[in-house]
């Protein structure tokens, strides 16, 4: 991973973006000497996300599990025909 201060993000924004787009690389932006952004190729941001919503998805799965809030595939199917009807 790279590093840029914010000052050389605002000189050579252009470059910087640049690179990314090439590299693929991240780069952290510091300020005062610390993190305060992460600048990420867009096609590894979209995948982030949709990795971030499949694990939340999980989660909630989990969650109902737990709190016993789980139906069993026959109850599923009759909901689901009602549901198609």
């Amino acid at each position: 991973m790279k590093t840029e201060l914010v000052t050389t993000l605002k000189r050579k924004a252009t470059d910087i973006l640049n690179t990314l787009s090439e590299d693929h690389e991240t780069v952290l932006i510091t300020q005062h000497g610390k993190p305060a952004a992460y600048l990420v190729d867009v096609n590894l941001y979209e995948v982030m996300e949709s990795k971030m919503a499949l694990l939340e998805g999980i989660a909630r799965g989990e969650k109902a599990i737990i709190e016993e809030r789980t139906v069993s595939h026959e109850e599923a199917q009759n909901k689901m025909l009602r549901w198609l009807k």
